[in-house]
């Protein structure tokens, strides 16, 4: 359940853009507040059945936008690469131990494709 949530929020995060107002408000209690069926129908104004019924749909809408376009993945798939690179940097700080001009030259560079990595990671 937990990783369906997680799923949902992630889809939710680079797709709700693209939702109705009325399934962003949803999907906004539902996934975000964690309120009820039965709490989103009183405070909307709608029936339960109505409220589950706009969840069952958004996320299948959510799933296929993602299908399409792919863009949670790149992202995931992304930030592991880039986790991948950071570790590579330590391996290759750790490596020189030596402090020659050539090893300060490299290690100078290293640090600013940590930088890079890291601010990429960030946004």
């Amino acid at each position: 359940m937990f990783d369906k949530m997680l799923q949902i929020s992630m889809l939710y995060d680079f797709y709700g853009q693209l939702l109705t107002e009325k399934q962003q408000e949803i999907v906004q209690f539902y996934y975000c507040d964690d309120l009820s069926l039965g709490e989103i129908s009183e405070q909307l104004g709608i029936s339960r059945q109505a409220v589950y019924d706009t969840i069952k749909r958004t996320e299948k809408i959510l799933f296929e936008y993602e299908k399409k376009l792919g863009l949670v993945n790149r992202f995931t798939s992304n930030n592991t690469s880039i986790e991948e690179i950071l570790n590579i940097i330590e391996e290759i700080e750790n490596s020189y131990q030596t402090k020659t001009e050539e090893a300060r030259v490299i290690l100078e560079k290293v640090a600013r494709i940590k930088e890079i990595a890291e601010e990429i990671l960030e946004k």
